[in-house]
């Protein structure tokens, strides 16, 4: 396992991540014993840092984690968990919301503090908020040693430039859906964060299953023209005899600038699986072809939020 610093924390993280999101059934019904063993050949294997939210199927993320993580010396692994978001409409960023929400996450996890906290999904409130009045609720806990380090999280680039002008509370981010096969588009917002030493977290690195083998969900919202490329992609990596998942994934890893990048996984076999995408490198003319499929929808997305949150 290859580790990269995280910006000004100084944290050491393991290329790939955990992403926890899925220990909640949010891609659908998991085995809670199966769950709890992909923590564990994940932490034998390397992996160090661990992401999950009370968001992630109702705080069910959170409590499986800290099932799991029970009796695991606490040297061996990084965590973060999020505020803000608890529901698909659900924000609240006001301090006394996101104080609270702190204490709950460190009983649900079985944790005395946490390494990483997230603002989550900020694009979805006046963004003034984050650096009036939740960032500075959460520097006091930080002060008293229940937090390491303080970030936040959005689909929008704008909003890393927006918050980041106005604080310096904010140690890393996480961008989601913006470094991948299809989307590089994080890369120009890099030099920005290298200048302010903010470390870098990617997420959905087969954006939102659009790249992945198992195919996109019902709700993915991207447009169908893109979808139809992305299946394109993968049926010709198959040809290839290769997983179109595992050379985005491979894809993704190999960016020097993002300290890890968040993969979900909630089952030994999806664990092992990306340990070995990890060590993979992906074949330079599949990879060009591949891109090639996807150029039409280069760095495209979709909004996210509040409409002025992603100008």
């Amino acid at each position: 396992m290859q580790y990269r610093t995280l910006g000004k924390t100084g944290l050491s993280l393991s290329i790939v991540g955990f992403g926890g999101a899925p220990l909640g059934g949010v891609y659908g019904s998991v085995d809670e014993a199966e769950a709890i063993r992909s923590v564990h050949v994940a932490l034998d294997h390397g992996i160090n840092y661990i992401d999950v939210a009370p968001y992630y199927g109702a705080t069910v993320a959170e409590t499986v984690l800290g099932k799991a993580l029970r009796g695991v010396a606490r040297e061996r692994y990084l965590v973060s968990t999020k505020v803000g978001r608890y529901g698909g409409t659900d924000f609240d960023f006001s301090a006394e919301r996101v104080i609270g929400s702190v204490e709950e996450s460190l009983s649900r996890l079985g944790v005395n503090y946490i390494d990483l906290l997230l603002c989550h999904d900020v694009e979805f409130v006046p963004i003034a908020q984050i650096w009036e009045e939740t960032l500075p609720a959460l520097a006091k806990v930080v002060e008293a040693g229940k937090v390491g380090f303080l970030g936040f999280s959005g689909l929008p680039l704008p909003i890393f430039y927006r918050v980041l002008e106005q604080t310096e509370l904010v140690s890393f981010i996480l961008s989601y859906c913006h470094y991948n096969l299809l989307d590089t588009s994080l890369d120009t917002l890099l030099p920005y964060l290298a200048a302010k030493n903010i470390g870098v977290i990617n997420a959905s690195p087969l954006s939102m299953g659009l790249l992945s083998d198992r195919g996109f969900p019902e709700w993915h919202p991207a447009p169908d023209t893109m979808k139809n490329a992305c299946i394109q992609a993968r049926e010709h990596c198959a040809e290839w005899g290769i997983g179109l998942g595992d050379l985005g994934l491979a894809f993704s890893l190999a960016h020097p600038g993002i300290a890890s990048t968040l993969v979900g996984m909630s089952s030994v076999a999806q664990v092992e699986q990306n340990l070995a995408a990890a060590e993979t490198i992906p074949n330079p003319l599949l990879l060009m072809e591949v891109r090639r499929i996807l150029q039409p929808f280069r760095d495209q997305s979709w909004a996210s939020g509040l409409p002025e949150n992603n100008l």
